[in-house]
């Protein structure tokens, strides 16, 4: 098993990586729900935008009696900010689906690499190191047994 932050190899049921210290109890599986909700706002607004545009431009050429070219760029813009707002809310959902597919595609090790590392190395604890204040106590403790002057 591989840490999806860092990378690093690591045993199997440990709760946060030893290099990063993500926590690896978290749900893994992408957010479906994310991914519905921005797929139904790119519908609806496709299609209201699209309804405002022609709805918009009978009303403006039947009721208010404009001419064929004002009615032409009330569309034309209807149409511009139904377009971007349709490729930002896409553009954001391709993020939200590429970043799943990377954290799938580093959980698992690439067939090559297991052939290159070979069996784990056992881990060892490093020796502990020295307290800081281990000569003061013993400073201290000298001073004290001295006979007093």
């Amino acid at each position: 098993m591989y840490c999806p932050a860092c990378g690093t190899p690591m045993a199997d049921g440990l709760s946060y990586c030893n290099r990063c210290g993500m926590n690896l109890k978290e749900r893994t599986e992408p957010r479906t729900g994310a991914i519905a909700a921005f797929l139904t706002a790119i519908t609806l607004i496709g299609v209201i935008g699209l309804g405002i545009m022609l709805g918009g431009a009978l009303t403006l050429s039947e009721e208010a009696h404009l001419g064929e070219d004002v009615v032409g760029l009330f569309m034309l813009m209807t149409f511009a900010m139904t377009a971007l707002i349709e490729f930002l809310l896409g553009r954001q959902l391709s993020k939200i689906t590429g970043s799943s597919e990377r954290k799938t595609r580093n959980l698992r090790q690439p067939p090559a690499m297991q052939n290159e590392l070979g069996p784990a190395q056992p881990r060892t604890l490093p020796e502990p190191i020295p307290s800081v204040t281990e000569n003061t106590t013993r400073t201290l403790e000298y001073s004290r047994n001295e006979p007093l002057k």
